[in-house]
């Protein structure tokens, strides 16, 4: 009967050790799985950060070029309402804190082209020809601004 008692703990801690192993084994399994598919993800994340940065920028110059081409062709109404949308995320944009597709750099040199804002947008909605040109130089100045 001791031989009984004896044996009993001895399987009991063979069986510990087998379900050890078991779980580190597939623990391992699962950490050689998804540690590439982490840094896979994270390589995504990143790419996917800078398309929506580039996406920004572009958004904004078409809004831009879009007023300048409507107001040279005297479709003055189209070219405000584009002006307008650019300077609305122009401005969303230098207020974002952290994930701006403008560095801080470009954030400030960005201010003195708001300064030319009320200017244009009343031009335009007055149908005044000379917005045309105000329009090409602003977006020259963004371009430089965002392209140095």
């Amino acid at each position: 009967m001791s031989e009984n008692l004896q044996s009993e703990p001895v399987k009991t801690t063979h069986g510990i050790r087998r379900f050890i192993i078991y779980v580190a084994l597939l623990l391992l399994a699962f950490l050689l799985g998804f540690v590439p598919m982490w840094f896979k993800s994270r390589e995504c994340s990143s790419s996917l950060a800078e398309a929506e940065r580039q996406s920004s920028l572009a958004r904004m110059e078409n809004s831009l070029a879009s007023a300048a081409i409507d107001a040279r062709r005297g479709d003055y109404e189209t070219a405000r309402q584009a002006a307008s949308d650019f300077f609305t995320i122009l401005r969303a944009e230098t207020n974002k804190a952290g994930d701006s597709a403008l560095s801080q750099a470009q954030k400030d040199d960005a201010q003195p082209l708001f300064t030319r804002r009320d200017q244009i947008i009343t031009l335009l909605a007055r149908g005044d020809a000379a917005s045309a040109d105000l329009l090409s130089d602003l977006y020259v100045s963004y371009r430089k601004l965002v392209n140095p």
